[in-house]
């Protein structure tokens, strides 16, 4: 029987962040420990209401980033005052969850966050109250799998990641041990001084 391939960063999980996450915590039952849920990529497309096939190439674009297909997000009613109208191509989006989303969640923190111009770390205050961590991109050339020659608009986008943890507090934790780039918090740096 072939072994199933298990991506890096779930291992990561299995074998060293879930001890962490115990130590920290003290969950009284595995099932209470916090993990990472799904992974919402966004892509809106403001210039579409002028060309409609925006939209189609922010998806393509999309989906080589996300490796899994894009969907075309589509305007629910009519606004004369945005010029757009009802079922107008407006963005994209994806929804990545198992093994697409360690792999996509690899690929963010190892690659493109470090390509990100002036990039001075994550803001540890994106967090919704229910444990989601919420970013932007300005500029998705930050990923590998775009060729820059072909690129015929650099276009931003917004990156969720949706974990089970109850708290901020424990999401935080949770995404730093995935060495999610993060300020060191206040009171140890000014220990360390």
């Amino acid at each position: 029987m072939a072994d199933t391939y298990e991506p890096r960063l779930k291992k990561h999980y299995n074998d060293t962040v879930r001890g962490q996450m115990q130590d920290k915590f003290g969950y009284a039952n595995v099932m209470q420990m916090p993990k990472i849920d799904k992974i919402v990529i966004n892509m809106g497309v403001g210039e579409s209401t002028a060309d409609s096939k925006q939209a189609r190439n922010a998806a393509d674009e999309l989906t080589l980033i996300a490796g899994q297909k894009a969907m075309v997000t589509r305007a629910k009613k009519s606004i004369a005052g945005f010029k757009v109208r009802e079922q107008m191509p407006l963005g994209a989006k994806v929804t990545l969850r198992g093994a697409q989303m360690y792999e996509f969640l690899d690929r963010l923190i190892t690659i493109a966050l470090p390509r990100v111009r002036d990039f001075r770390g994550l803001n540890p205050k994106s967090f919704d109250g229910r444990g989601n961590f919420a970013m932007g991109i300005k500029e998705h050339i930050v990923f590998p799998e775009i060729n820059y020659d072909k690129v015929d608009r650099i276009r931003g986008m917004d990156i969720i990641v949706c974990t089970t943890a109850e708290t901020d507090d424990e999401a935080r934790e949770l995404l730093r041990a995935f060495n999610f780039p993060f300020p060191a918090p206040k009171e140890k740096a000014a220990e360390a001084a």
